[in-house]
């Protein structure tokens, strides 16, 4: 593996870090005062105007798409480096160069399994940013982390499907601009255990589909929401279906890989920017007759972090050259598992120092760092819990010792 980023890795991260600064840092204030006017109403999910021009500014600056290699011409290896920057950012910057989940992950799979009349309808629009989507898999009434519980059911009657269930932690559905669902149930609950599945295109306006709820995350409302669903009695056309009936283990395996790999580009950004608020604070507070920063417990912590972050770093670059090499997320199973796994833990560690640091107002929202917090802790959960993957490290190691 080559350490030298590559000449367009270079240029791409040069221009990132440019809107980072210049465009996407300013507009948070903006983004947050928005939504805290409506807070607590009805207008709580509303899209705020200013990531819209920041969208705008974004496709004039070439950053746009980039999570997609067949678009964008970028590696993984390379995007990892862009994506990393929109991680000092990550309410706001994903989503203004349009490398936002869910909706990445959506768009993977229609690349790969839809048909040319899905891409068409749904695809198009969400490579263009007209649109957004939701990914309606977890469900609270069994263990979701074994996709093989998943009761919710697709029934074909004629011409149509029957999709039925109640599905919770979907992202996006809070959203007025979401207008389709990616939604996974059981086609033949007497099939083998990875076979039973399926997926299907609901659009959101469908009779039947409701958003019951919108759950907060640790308290936080995010301006897309994590929803629970109510699909009753919901009927779509058989062409909406994802590939083969019994596919749906299979997709929801390639479109979780390279989910989950930018899901830890944008947390490695997210403990930079935490490090480097943990030491302009360290520097500009006094005690005990100095700055922080001459306090040997405070050193430690900030070399602590900075050690932890280049491991994870590494351990993610690795993750992302192997799926370049092999072509898919296949030939890294074990890798983005393990990044699954270490990545949060560590930026959670960061961010716990970086708290420590700030003392009461890390607590407060006068700094992004609790916040932070909360999204590092939650993606100990989401897209798979961390004893998942530590199971599926095990597995391989068990079996390669064997």
């Amino acid at each position: 593996m080559d350490f030298e980023p590559s000449a367009a890795a270079t240029d791409y991260t040069k221009r990132m870090r440019a809107f980072l600064e210049e465009k996407v840092v300013p507009a948070e204030p903006v983004y947050e005062a928005w939504r805290a006017q409506r807070r607590g109403t009805p207008a709580e999910w509303d899209h705020p105007p200013i990531v819209e021009e920041l969208k705008a500014e974004a496709r004039s600056r070439g950053l746009w798409n980039l999570f997609l290699p067949s678009i964008s011409g970028l590696s993984n290896l390379e995007y990892a480096a862009v994506a990393e920057v929109s991680g000092w950012s990550p309410v706001i910057a994903p989503e203004a160069i349009n490398c936002q989940a869910p909706d990445t992950g959506n768009m993977e799979t229609l690349h790969l399994f839809g048909t040319p009349e899905q891409k068409e309808q749904w695809l198009q629009p969400l490579l263009e940013g007209t649109i957004r989507s939701a990914f309606a898999m977890t469900e609270p009434a069994v263990a979701s982390s074994d996709a093989t519980n998943i009761q919710s059911s697709i029934r074909r009657e004629g011409d149509e499907y029957v999709v039925n269930g109640t599905k919770w932690w979907t992202s996006g559905a809070a959203d007025a601009r979401c207008a389709v669902y990616i939604f996974m149930g059981k086609t033949d609950p007497q099939a083998p255990g990875h076979r039973q599945q399926s997926m299907i295109l609901v659009p959101a306006d469908t009779p039947g589909v409701t958003v019951t709820r919108n759950l907060p995350i640790f308290g936080y409302q995010d301006q897309h929401g994590h929803c629970e669903v109510e699909f009753s009695d919901v009927r779509v056309p058989a062409s909406n279906l994802l590939a083969n009936e019994g596919d749906g283990f299979m997709i929801a395996q390639a479109r979780l890989g390279p989910g989950r790999i930018h899901h830890c580009m944008r947390l490695i950004g997210m403990a930079e920017r935490a490090i480097e608020l943990m030491v302009q604070r360290s520097k500009a507070r006094t005690a005990f007759g100095g700055p922080l920063s001459d306090q040997g417990v405070v050193r430690e912590q900030i070399a602590q972090s900075r050690i932890e972050l280049e491991q994870a770093r590494l351990l993610v670059l690795k993750t992302a050259w192997l799926i370049d090499r092999a072509g898919s997320a296949k030939g890294a199973a074990t890798e983005i598992a393990a990044i699954k796994v270490v990545c949060p833990r560590v930026v959670c560690d960061i961010m716990d120092r970086a708290i420590q640091i700030h003392g009461g107002g890390g607590m407060s929202d006068d700094f992004p760092l609790a916040y932070f917090y909360v999204w590092a802790r939650c993606l100990r959960l989401a897209d798979g819990p961390d004893e998942v993957h530590l199971r599926s490290v095990a597995r391989e190691e068990l079996r390669r010792h064997t």
